[in-house]
């Protein structure tokens, strides 16, 4: 029984550092379906994560600072389409430039109005997104297996965290049961076609780059105003990238994206559960190589299991409409 509730433990908190995962990996799927390859979720999550901390430090409220959030990450994304749609510039050289200039100005406004080296002041429980006890939670705590699964597993999460969950079966819907997903996804396979047909490339691809951006605008503020109670400079610490990864291992497919996410975030929570712990034969394991141990693992699965994976056919290259 110790087991299962460490594997409960262990799962729970897998769920929670996935979410960030979640929301970025999605917002990369409805860009790179559209055709615009998104390097900069990294630098997306670290300014809507500032911007959502800002808001609620200087509002108290949760809700403005998530309207902030996602705000500032569709002005970063509305400015990644303009150079990469409109400019035609390199799609890898502007999402590496919106990192760097997300992760400077972060830490350099942020230090400038608290100076705490770009960390903000902690917030209150009012000004963040708290976790929800769904019905009969309560109810069903003493009862073995099924109990503790609901209590601490389904029940017991913030709102954000349950919109990602539902997130990924509606990408699902749209994307391949209504005609602006099948419009989307013929963009990013074959734009001249789309064009033909009359309709407009440059339309839905600044679509696909909203969609995006508003996604991982959620993923920013779930992890200083949800996860966390705060921003700190580089707290996104490399959940962009490793959502990138989690999207090509799913094959730009949403179901099996929130699967590998989910299997990330619970090898990053168990890479947590094992620091200090002594190992047998091989014993104390020092904490740099424990906290490596999710950056491995990707790298592996991506090495070994992922097969072939094709993106879109016009991913990444810009579309010159024929005259």
């Amino acid at each position: 029984m110790e087991a299962f509730d460490a594997f409960i433990v262990i799962f729970a908190s897998g769920i929670r550092l996935a979410v960030p995962l979640i929301f970025a990996c999605l917002a990369g799927l409805w860009s790179e379906r559209s055709g615009i390859v998104d390097v900069g979720l990294e630098g997306k999550l670290l300014t809507g994560a500032f911007a959502a901390a800002a808001a609620a430090t200087f509002t108290g409220s949760a809700w403005l600072g998530l309207c902030s959030g996602v705000t500032v990450t569709v002005l970063m994304s509305l400015i990644h389409g303009y150079a990469s749609i409109d400019q035609r510039a390199n799609q890898i050289v502007s999402g590496v430039a919106v990192n760097m200039v997300a992760d400077g100005a972060t830490a350099l406004i942020g230090n400038a109005w608290w100076g705490q080296g770009g960390r903000t002041p902690q917030l209150p429980d009012s000004a963040l997104f708290n976790s929800i006890q769904l019905p009969g939670a309560y109810t069903l705590h003493d009862t073995p297996i099924i109990g503790p699964i609901y209590e601490r597993l389904i029940s017991g999460h913030d709102l954000i965290t349950y919109l990602a969950f539902l997130l990924a079966p509606a990408t699902y819907w749209v994307l391949y049961k209504t005609r602006f997903g099948l419009r989307l996804r013929a963009v990013g396979e074959n734009p001249a076609a789309v064009d033909t047909a009359g309709i407009s490339v440059r339309g839905l691809r600044y679509g696909g780059v909203l969609i995006c951006g508003v996604l991982v605008g959620f993923g920013g503020t779930y992890l200083s105003i949800a996860q966390a109670a705060y921003f700190q400079p580089h707290m996104s610490a490399g959940k962009g990238f490793i959502a990138l990864a989690a999207l090509v291992f799913a094959k730009w497919r949403p179901l099996p994206a929130l699967a590998t996410c989910l299997l990330f975030g619970f090898l990053d929570a168990l890479s947590i559960r094992l620091q200090g712990t002594i190992l047998p034969v091989i014993g104390s394991v020092p904490v740099q190589a424990i906290q490596a141990l999710p950056y491995i693992l990707t790298v592996i699965l991506l090495a070994g299991f992922i097969g072939k994976a094709i993106p879109p056919k016009a991913s990444g290259i810009p579309y010159v409409k024929e005259r």
